[in-house]
Formats: structure tokens, C-alpha cells, sequence
């Protein structure tokens, strides 16, 4: 396998949605806990990057088996029409799942065993939404998944690794005794959760974007998705509703004191952000809709974190 087919094939280029989660959870570890560990950072992020790359080769292996159309099985599917031996994906999903756990041990003896639980709980949904029987992504609750797991799930363990000293949230657990015990800080999970809710939203209307645009589509092929049970108009009204809701969680997060003012320069995007909606609504169900999903997300996060780099620098003056 070329280099470029392995980069097709585990779709590099579509990183974006776990990045910023990462990039957000650094910056909040920073402003929130004045607490980071750029070698635990590092590794973790390491292992993020492999596992995403690894769920999207499992995506694109199981679309390349169920595929019932050979047109596009052999032309449009990577694996198919660059003829890449199966034996070949499968060897390199399973290496890099290899590499995922062992950083996973690491990352875990460095930093406790609550890294094990959430960490094995975001691999497991993150294989399950697109391999087996039902995957989670054919399901009404694939934006639910989806969201909470990027959004909340990176978000939370890239603040869990910089936060060691703190222990804001921590698994104690006894082997000796075989007792266990969860401890953290309520009011600091409950101000990572507030700040995590604009990425599980952008994130989540990606996947909603996407069943937007494919409803006939889906209903063919048996996949009944959120948007199939509520309605095309209500799944605009919800990916909306979610885009400027991610405004108001922002707003409060300033009004609870757990960001300071530079955070409310995100509002500086939001004209753009409304004229996006209105154009994915004309647009749909049109294939170029779903790319107003990816243009809200990289334009509100990227002045998210802006917002909290500036929030930094305003701490340090």
C-alpha cells in the first residue's frame, strides 16, 4: 500500500472534528486549572490521532464488505478501486490498534486508572459506530454518540492528563482491598462539561448535516437515523437550535466567572455562522449542504479558541 492510499484509506484529512476538542481541552487546562503537561499532552495526542485514523480505516473496510453495488464497491471505495489486498487493511487496523492500547497503558500508569475507564469507553463507542451488525452511526442516537464522544470525551481526558496534580476528577482503586473510589471536584466537572457542550454541538451537526442531506438516501438502504423519526424540518430546526445554543452556553460559562471577557469575541462570528444556516437550509438536500456543517465548526472553534488563548494571556498580564 502507497502512502497515498494510506492516507485515503484512514482519511487524514478529515481530523478536524477531533483536533479541536484536543486544541480546546489544552487551552481550558491552561485557563481554568493553570495546570499542563507537555509530555503526557504529546502522547495522548499521538494515541488520539491513531485511533481516529483507525476508526476511519474500520469505517471504510466495512463499507468496502456490505457495499451491494459493485460500481461502488470497485470505483468509488478506496480499497476496492486501488485493489488493496484485505489482508493488508485488516493487519494495519489491528497495528494500530495495538499501538492505541499500549499508549493507552502508558498514558494510564503515568496519569491513574480512571484514563483506562474513559479512554476503553471512548474506543469502544468510537469501533462500534461504524463496525458490526447495527453500528452506533445507523441509529436515531448516532449524533448523541458522536458529539458527547469527541466533544466531551477528548475535551475531558486532554484536561484529565494536565490535571495529575489537581486530581479534579480521580479513580482510587485498591487491589489489595478490591475497593474502589471516584473522587473530583463537582464544580470544576460541571464547568468542563459547560465548556465542552459548544463542541459536542458542532460536532454532533456534523453528523447531523450529513443525514440531512442523505434522508432518501438512508430510508433506501434501511438506516433510520434521528432525522427520519423527527422530520427534515425539525433536523433543521435542531441543527440550528444547536449552532446558536453553543453562543449561550459561552455566554453563561462568562457570567459564571469560569471564562473571562476575551471569550466574548466568539460573537464576533456570528453573523457569518447565521448566513451558513440560512444557506445549508436553501441548499439542502442538495451534497453541498453538508458543507456548511464543516464551516461552522472550524469558524466558531477556531474564535472558541482564540477566545481562550486570549483568556490566557489576559491571566498572564
Amino acid at each position: 500500500m502507497s502512502l497515498s492510499v494510506f492516507l485515503e484509506v484512514v482519511e487524514l484529512r478529515t481530523k478536524v472534528a477531533s483536533v479541536f476538542p484536543f486544541i480546546m481541552g489544552v487551552l481550558f487546562s491552561l485557563v481554568y486549572f493553570h495546570e499542563y503537561h507537555p509530555l503526557n499532552t504529546l502522547i495522548f495526542f499521538l494515541g488520539m490521532l491513531v485511533f481516529d485514523l483507525t476508526t476511519t480505516s474500520i469505517n471504510n473496510y466495512m463499507d468496502f464488505k456490505k457495499a451491494k453495488s459493485d460500481t461502488y464497491k470497485f470505483e468509488h471505495n478506496v480499497i476496492g478501486r486501488e485493489k488493496v489486498p484485505e489482508t493488508v487493511v485488516r493487519n494495519m487496523i489491528f497495528g494500530m490498534l495495538a499501538l492505541t492500547f499500549v499508549i493507552g497503558l502508558y498514558l494510564t500508569y503515568a496519569t491513574g486508572w480512571l484514563l483506562l475507564v474513559m479512554g476503553g469507553v471512548v474506543c469502544f463507542i468510537g469501533v462500534f459506530y461504524t463496525f458490526g451488525p447495527i453500528p452506533l452511526s445507523r441509529m436515531p442516537l448516532g449524533e448523541v454518540f458522536s458529539g458527547f464522544t469527541m466533544g466531551l470525551g477528548i475535551f475531558a481526558i486532554t484536561i484529565y492528563i494536565n490535571t495529575v496534580e489537581q486530581k479534579v476528577f480521580y479513580l482510587a482503586l485498591d487491589f489489595a482491598s478490591g475497593t474502589f473510589g471516584l473522587v473530583g471536584n463537582l464544580w470544576a466537572v460541571c464547568a468542563i462539561v459547560l465548556a465542552s457542550l459548544p463542541l459536542v454541538f458542532t460536532i454532533a451537526n456534523i453528523m447531523l448535516a450529513n443525514n440531512l442531506r442523505d434522508l432518501e438516501t438512508d430510508i433506501e438502504n434501511h438506516r433510520y437515523t434521528l432525522v427520519y423519526y423527527i422530520g427534515r424540518q425539525h433536523g433543521i430546526q435542531l441543527f440550528q437550535g444547536m449552532m446558536l445554543a453553543s453562543y449561550v452556553v459561552l455566554l453563561l460559562g462568562f457570567l459564571f466567572g469560569i471564562f473571562q471577557w476575551p471569550i466574548l469575541l466568539v460573537f464576533l462570528s456570528l453573523p457569518k455562522i447565521r448566513q451558513n444556516l440560512k444557506a445549508h437550509q436553501a441548499s439542502l438536500p442538495q451534497p453541498k449542504s453538508f458543507g456548511y456543517s464543516i464551516k461552522n465548526m472550524i469558524l466558531f472553534n477556531s474564535c472558541y479558541a482564540l477566545g481562550l488563548f486570549l483568556c490566557f494571556l489576559w491571566q498572564m498580564v
